[in-house]
């Protein structure tokens, strides 16, 4: 998949933003995951899930900074998730779904903390963008 100029600077800008706050941010969206969707909770039985939980903050903030480094490497996303998807395919065999789930519940939450540059523009790039990640994430389940 490839990115425009536009869609790069959108996806760029928002991920410096969201970096300094990784623990935070990754933890709100996993809430807003698995208050929405209560199913995806299945796979974190060993984790302590209420809010603000270190065990949520710390999960969160590896889901973070793992799309912050995607965003650096947009342009060769299978090479910059390999480990990752090796790892989800592989070990943990978490549902392919989840990251769909996932990708909504952390574009909510770019939008409210976000609302002025959290424009249709940076939706849609965003929107391209965490599909490209979780379409590598899964690419080895198959």
């Amino acid at each position: 998949m490839t990115f425009s100029e536009a869609e790069k600077a959108a996806i760029s800008s928002l991920a410096a933003k969201i970096s300094p706050h990784a623990d935070d941010f990754g933890a709100e969206a996993l809430d807003r995951m698995f208050l929405s969707y209560p199913q995806t909770k299945t796979y974190f039985s060993h984790f302590d899930l209420s809010a603000g939980s270190k065990d949520l903050r710390s999960h969160g903030g590896k889901i973070v900074k793992a799309i912050g480094n995607a965003a650096q490497h947009v342009d060769d996303l299978d090479h910059a998730l390999s480990s990752l998807s090796d790892l989800h395919a592989q070990k943990l065999r978490v549902d392919p779904g989840n990251f769909r789930l996932l990708s909504h519940s952390i574009q909510v939450a770019l939008a409210a903390h976000f609302p002025g540059e959290f424009n249709a523009v940076a939706q849609a790039a965003w929107d391209k963008f965490l599909s490209a990640v979780s379409s590598v994430l899964v690419s080895k389940y198959r």
